[in-house]
């Protein structure tokens, strides 16, 4: 574990040689990107696209190194390492980082049924208030360089087959243990349970939750259609996703650099995003191939209607999450 000297002298020494004139760095500068999603996931391809448009836009100036699959740690621990330096870029779910940061704006993202289908996220994430909701990061120390969706959230139980709205009642259900979350899945009516990501299967394997709130993408990377049989198509929210730089290496980049770097994070997000939705549809079919069955909610309306009012409660806490609700519902 690399002690806050180390880091802080590290950190210094990559910032005096970037500030060098370019034709004095012969060798590319070297930077690490640390994400826990598997290779097959949209958290994957939203780091290998960053790295392509990265790549095109500056060849052979930045030479960046992605570690996946939780070999650096889970979402969380990726994120304290890119803001203490220790990794220079992290990519880790958008959900994380007003429980890591204390910057609330990113939460807009998860207000239930806001965001109607891939293309509106789209729009959105690269819209203008989609940069000033990556702009918040910079007081926490960083640099949000792009947001994507790794796929519509869904219902996946273990035993009770959910169909309906009253289905969902008394169901132990894992949530990341956040506010928004929570609020969400009580109005629902489930009974919400905080367990790390990494920790589900298991726990529906052992009966200790019956259910999860899910995307396709991860059914299939984490393997739980091995317990999980049920899929209730809900559409709930989506998952988004948030490239990030630590905000001392970014300042550190000569400004042609620093350029390429923020536009190569907006290029990547369409081709991320057409890569997630084409497996959000084709995972349904691999889903059904593997013995797992699949729902549609009988009046979806109902759900939506419970938790149509979170939306106003959590667009009073932050002036950037009302200005972004207002974006999604006025968009065409």
């Amino acid at each position: 574990m690399l002690t806050r000297r180390q880091v802080l002298a590290s950190t210094g020494a990559m910032a005096a040689t970037l500030a060098m004139p370019n034709i004095a760095r012969a060798a590319p500068i070297q930077m690490r990107y640390a994400h826990a999603a598997n290779e097959i996931h949209p958290g994957h391809i939203a780091a290998l696209e960053f790295k392509k448009a990265l790549e095109t836009l500056v060849p052979g100036a930045i030479e960046i190194t992605i570690f996946p699959n939780r070999q650096l740690g889970e979402d969380k621990q990726n994120l304290e390492s890119a803001i203490a330096g220790v990794v220079d870029l992290c990519g880790c779910s958008g959900v994380q980082y007003p429980l890591v940061t204390g910057r609330q704006a990113l939460d807009a993202y998860q207000l239930p049924f806001l965001i109607r289908d891939y293309d509106h996220f789209t729009k959105l994430a690269t819209s203008d208030v989609g940069q000033k909701l990556l702009d918040d990061l910079e007081p926490a120390g960083l640099v949000g360089l792009q947001t994507t969706d790794i796929g519509k959230r869904h219902f996946v139980s273990a035993g009770k087959v959910v169909k309906s709205l009253p289905d969902f009642a008394g169901l132990k259900t894992r949530i990341l243990p956040v506010p928004l979350h929570k609020a969400i899945w009580e109005a629902v009516g489930t009974s919400p349970v905080g367990l790390p990501y990494g920790e589900v299967y298991g726990a529906l394997e052992t009966k200790v939750i019956d259910a999860v709130e899910i995307n396709v993408s991860s059914m299939l990377s984490e393997n739980l259609w091995e317990v999980g049989k049920n899929f209730t198509l809900t559409g709930h929210y989506p998952w988004h996703n948030v490239t990030a730089m630590n905000k001392m290496v970014f300042d550190g980049l000569p400004q042609e650099l620093q350029q390429a770097v923020r536009e190569a994070g907006k290029q990547s997000i369409k081709p991320t995003m057409d890569y997630t939705a084409k497996q959000d549809m084709e995972g349904r079919d691999q889903l059904k191939a593997k013995g797992v069955t699949i729902y549609e909610l009988e009046n979806l309306q109902e759900m939506q209607a419970k938790v149509a009012p979170i939306v106003d409660t959590w667009s009073a806490k932050d002036p950037l999450i009302a200005e972004f609700a207002a974006a999604a519902r006025n968009a065409s």
